[in-house]
């Protein structure tokens, strides 16, 4: 019955059909279920739950070794079930590795292996820690999901969890990885050399056109329209960027993902100083370009002080992207519902305003989840399509006599449209939003007491002090 009901639930999960692997048919070994979990410093070594002292936990490790030796096959693997898995005292993960490394159903001895090694831990309250671990053929890393789960959804989450370690996306990775090992040797032999800074193409891009926007807002904000000094000033502004970007490529590790998430805090920056400047009408117009340049700047500082602090994907740059995207389209139509009206005027205040938090509020929830760009999308078509049917809803209150109250209930519908879709859209995706192993934000812990000591002809006296012990 257990098994049947993992199975529903895996058909549920993979949207009733097998997923297309990159490496159809590859082989599988699935390790027995370990315990304890593993991700804890525990005196007990691992070890097979064993049934008389460990009754309860043997019981969940069972139905779920079962379950995901259904799911592999389910998913298009090819499971070798001559591997009884580890010897007592070789389940580390240097014991993973080196059997990903060795042939697994109808392989030669350099194809490798996909070892899937469960781990299952009693918690209390009829509460488990499941935790997976996934080292793809030949791969020389482990991938590693932790969940707590309730004790009836042990074998439903294993294979969900399974499911999101094995995907397309999982299994590129490894492929990508396993290619720069290889170049990383061939370097070493004078073949090649490893890849370094994959954004750089990206952020030459965006800094050529950010030095170009700043020289034109330079001779803009002078007062001077003449031709002369505006193109070689472009030329003079692309070259300063597009050199600084080089620059920072060679000096840094830049990825695509950093690369994209400094372009939001720049243009967005820029943007949103500009439409405050128009919304505040700041005089003369041409001091306008002088509040973008601020803002972009100011964009820019902030995405740079939160790349010293935490690496970004391109999930994270996406996330950057959409929320200034999003506070910009809530902050204008939150400006028109203060006014009452829908076609006064273009509502500069609030669409900067937005934009500028917005952007800051989504930086700061990329420092602290992951995504991918496709769920960031999936939030996105969410809040949109609220927002049509927020307004298609209230359309009534803006046909005939439109008041400023219609007009009100009119776009807070749609702004409420849109916030309840984006909110649906996220609680349906919200298994692929997971928090970051490491944090922007400094921990550790307050320290007081003995610091050192000092040698003295006498003996060493100790040197008393506070601080504090931690990541910074």
């Amino acid at each position: 019955m257990k098994r049947s009901v993992a199975a529903l639930a895996f058909l549920i999960a993979t949207g009733a059909a097998r997923v297309a692997f990159a490496a159809d048919g590859a082989s599988v070994v699935i390790w027995p279920t370990l315990t304890p979990a593993g991700d804890a410093p525990s005196a007990a070594p691992l070890h097979k739950p064993a049934a008389p002292v460990e009754k309860v936990v043997a019981e969940r490790a069972q139905d779920l070794d079962a379950t995901l030796r259904d799911a592999v096959q389910d998913l298009g693997f090819t499971l070798y079930v001559a591997d009884a898995g580890p010897t007592p005292g070789h389940t580390r993960d240097a014991d993973l590795i080196e059997r990903a490394a060795k042939a697994g159903a109808g392989g030669t001895s350099n194809t490798g292996t996909w070892v899937v090694s469960p781990r299952l831990e009693s918690i209390g309250s009829d509460t488990y820690v499941l935790r997976i671990v996934v080292v793809a053929p030949n791969g020389r890393e482990l991938r590693v999901r932790v969940e707590n789960v309730a004790a009836d959804a042990v074998s439903v989450r294993g294979i969900v969890m399974l499911r999101d370690l094995l995907t397309p996306t999982a299994a590129q990775a490894a492929a990508i990885e396993h290619d720069k090992d290889r170049l990383n040797e061939g370097a070493g032999q004078g073949v090649m050399s490893p890849l370094r800074s994959q954004g750089r193409a990206v952020l030459s891009v965006n800094s050529a056109l950010f030095g170009a926007f700043l020289a034109y807002s330079i001779q803009r904000s002078s007062g001077s329209d003449d031709p002369r000094v505006l193109y070689p000033l472009l030329a003079l502004g692309t070259g300063v960027g597009l050199g600084s970007a080089l620059l920072v490529a060679e000096e840094w590790d830049v990825t695509t993902g950093d690369a994209w998430f400094l372009s939001a805090g720049g243009w967005w920056g820029a943007g949103a100083g500009i439409l405050i400047a128009n919304g505040r009408h700041v005089q003369p117009l041409s001091d306008r370009y002088a509040w973008g340049v601020g803002g972009g700047f100011l964009g820019l500082g902030m995405a740079t002080l939160t790349l010293t602090r935490i690496r970004m994907d391109e999930g994270d740059a996406m996330l950057a992207h959409s929320g200034a995207a999003l506070g910009l389209f809530l902050g204008g139509l939150g400006e028109l519902a203060y006014r009452g009206t829908t076609t006064d005027a273009t509502p500069f205040t609030g669409m900067g305003y937005g934009s500028a938090f917005g952007l800051v509020a989504a930086g700061a929830i990329s420092t602290q989840v992951t995504t991918t760009p496709s769920r960031v999308l999936l939030v996105d078509l969410g809040a949109g399509l609220g927002a049509l049917a927020g307004a298609a809803l209230a359309s009534p209150l803006i046909f005939g006599d439109v008041t400023e109250g219609k007009s009100r209930g009119w776009l807070t519908a749609t702004m409420g449209g849109s916030l309840a879709g984006g909110t649906v859209a996220w609680l349906l995706t919200k298994d692929a939003w997971t928090a970051k192993r490491t944090s922007f934000f400094p921990v550790g812990t307050p320290t007081a007491g003995v610091i050192g000591s000092s040698a003295t002809p006498t003996g060493a006296v100790p040197a008393y002090g506070i601080g504090w012990r931690g990541n910074f």
